[in-house]
């Protein structure tokens, strides 16, 4: 059983923030690849970007300071809770 459950719960609880993990899965990426590949808007995406770092799901790879080109990545956390949402089918 999965000690990540609380996270789980509040991934899957946004269609947003599913779709970040998703993207996020495959490889890094900037906030509008994510947009663009997700076909959501930018806005829903940089805010699941936001709240998901907050719960150190997926992490920025490049430096605080740059405000173009911001590639986000997924954190070895984010990586065991989307294993764990893909394997019990919960999206």
């Amino acid at each position: 059983m999965s000690e990540d459950w609380e996270e789980i719960g509040y991934v899957i609880s946004s269609r947003y923030r599913v779709a970040v993990l998703r993207r996020l899965g495959e490889s890094p990426a900037t906030p509008s690849q994510i947009a663009k590949d997700a076909d959501l808007a930018i806005t829903h995406i940089s805010r699941s970007l936001s709240e998901l770092r907050e719960k150190s799901v997926v992490e920025l790879l490049v430096p605080e300071e740059r405000t173009k080109g911001r590639v986000y990545g997924i954190t070895d956390k984010g990586e065991r809770i989307w294993q764990e949402i893909q394997s019990q089918n919960l999206v």
